[in-house]
């Protein structure tokens, strides 16, 4: 096996918001459904601060799909969604998250992420997570202004996209709370 592509290392930062965002999550998310349709529960859907028009975010336009079976998308699916530039994160490298199926669009230097997509079994509670902490922060400009500095502090804090991630953790799990959403451990 080769090494690994650079944007497997690739370092947080955060930037100033881009109104293309949500036009650019709209089209992944209509490209996906074509490819997943076979598989689609719930269907494709733009998270991730990406998702929420005037916060600061990686520039990462994460998408969410919600199947029926996520390891048959994984080799049915697999080669469509590498014919159309996505890699493929096997769970033995995303061991964070053993509940999701795993894939990045890198641009075309194969350098930086343009896009992830996680694959979600139908009903897991990610779905249901992911979806009321973009809604909050949508419905708040206040929490998103909160969440856009702190993001911005955990850049200064650290090139580790995980401990970026994980540094996270506490203000979602609040905000979630507030919402009545609260997450398994896995």
């Amino acid at each position: 096996m080769g090494e690994p592509p650079a944007w497997a290392y690739e370092k947080p930062h955060v930037t100033a918001p881009d109104p293309a965002w949500p036009a650019r999550g709209a089209e992944l998310c209509a490209r996906l459904t074509v490819v997943l349709q076979p598989w689609l529960v719930d269907g494709v859907e733009h998270v991730g601060s990406t998702s929420v028009p005037g916060l600061a975010a990686k520039p990462v336009v994460d998408v969410m799909a919600s199947v029926s079976d996520i390891d048959v998308v994984v080799t049915s699916a697999g080669a469509a969604l590498a014919a159309d530039g996505w890699a493929y994160v096997p769970p033995s490298l995303d061991v964070a998250s053993p509940w999701r199926r795993f894939f990045v669009l890198p641009d075309a230097t194969a350098e930086h992420r343009v896009a992830h997509l996680h694959v979600l079994p139908a009903g897991h509670p990610r779905w249901h997570a992911q979806r009321t902490f973009r809604d909050a922060l949508r419905a708040d400009p206040a929490l998103a202004a909160d969440y856009a500095a702190l993001k911005h502090r955990l850049t200064t804090e650290t090139t580790d996209r995980e401990a970026y991630t994980a540094g996270k953790t506490a203000f979602v799990t609040r905000v979630l709370a507030h919402h009545g959403v609260v997450l398994p451990t896995e």
